[in-house]
């Protein structure tokens, strides 16, 4: 693939769905595929609706990455879903990807605006109230916030910072929320009902037996407390 004709041949995030629209923001961990293949389990999770991929392999090479990238794309531009990348600022900026998720460790968002332009979606990792304010202030398109619930994977961040927590941000701020950590089908109404736009989920689905099921009945669950 050649991405600089890539690049003027696909069309740009904000022609595909916003975040406030996504529901669920599918975060993939292939660590948890039991054995499928990362394409596998996300074209299932695309026909199960879902509209936002984040690739997170940390472990793997630029080259990898790269390479996954490639064949990813055209399995999440078929559905007109997006793609963003965990951290890759710089994959980002040569590859036809949505757009860079980024943590507290990443470059802040002012400086990934600078380099990406604004056509191009910058989501932020949050856990506080001042966290989500210095996203928005610094040009995000989106937050995720938490760990709202006990997860293994959201261990390193501390303990959860619960529901309260989460309404308090959406007060404070403007951008969609995506609440993240330890979200299933049994609780995310709880958290759309706090203020999220929706959930961002890893092994609820990465997991699942049926991975398009499992977004299915999550995005039924989801549309359904935020239109209550």
């Amino acid at each position: 693939m050649d991405p600089h004709t890539f690049f003027s041949t696909q069309p740009s995030a904000f022609s595909l769905q916003p975040p406030s629209s996504w529901g669920l923001y599918v975060v993939t961990d292939r660590s948890l595929t039991k054995g499928r293949s990362l394409e596998v389990v996300i074209e299932a999770a695309l026909a199960g609706g879902a509209k936002a991929i984040q690739l997170r392999e940390k472990d793997l090479s630029t080259r990898d990455l790269y390479q996954l990238v490639e064949r990813l794309l055209p399995i999440v531009r078929g559905q007109g879903a997006s793609l963003l990348i965990n951290d890759r600022v710089d994959l980002t900026l040569v590859l036809p990807i949505d757009g860079v998720h980024l943590s507290r460790t990443s470059l802040p968002p002012a400086e990934a605006r600078a380099l990406l332009g604004p056509a191009r979606l910058i989501g932020v990792s949050c856990h506080s109230p001042e966290e989500a304010i210095e996203a928005e202030r610094g040009g995000a398109d989106f937050i995720a916030f938490g760990p709202l619930f006990p997860t293994p994977s959201k261990a390193p961040y501390g303990p959860p910072v619960g529901l309260t927590r989460l309404s308090e941000v959406r007060r404070q701020v403007r951008l969609p929320i995506l609440g993240i950590g330890g979200i299933t089908v049994v609780n995310v109404a709880s958290v759309v009902a706090a203020g999220a736009d929706g959930a961002a989920i890893i092994s609820a689905v990465m997991a699942a037996d049926d991975p398009a099921h499992a977004v299915s009945a999550l995005l039924q669950v989801v549309r359904s407390a935020a239109r209550g």
